[in-house]
């Protein structure tokens, strides 16, 4: 069973960058598909991007394209977000999720009901 633990987030002011990270004490996560959400006070949790396991193909929600880069390292142990350009927009709490179904499209890849396992969530704040 995963225990995934993000990191990275905290307070940055509007176009600022910061990097989550995601791991499970080295645990080799190559065979999961890996998605960051994020949920804000009073709304629903989102996908914010989202990579395969088979291809390492990758989705971004429309709001963060060209701002946030999923990846992961060459281990395969740690995924990355990172997050560029930050907006007051951005502030939630950020959780990375994975599940070991072979997931490629992003109605499949980017869902959250198809997650088995969640981290305990991070906050990003973008504040001035």
């Amino acid at each position: 069973q995963l225990r995934l633990v993000e990191s990275g987030g905290g307070l940055v002011q509007p176009g600022g960058s910061l990097r989550l990270t995601c791991t499970d004490s080295g645990f080799n996560l190559a065979t999961y598909a890996i998605g960051w959400f994020r949920q804000a006070p009073g709304k629903e949790r989102e996908a914010v991007s989202c990579i395969a396991s088979t291809d390492g193909r990758t989705y971004y929600a429309d709001s963060v394209k060209g701002r946030f880069t999923i990846s992961r390292d060459n281990a395969k142990t740690t995924i990355f977000l990172q997050m560029d350009s930050l907006q007051p927009d951005d502030t939630a709490t950020y959780y990375c999720a994975a599940d070991p179904n072979i997931m490629t499209v992003a109605t499949q890849l980017c869902t959250r009901y198809n997650y088995r396992y969640w981290g305990q969530g991070n906050q990003v704040t973008v504040a001035s």
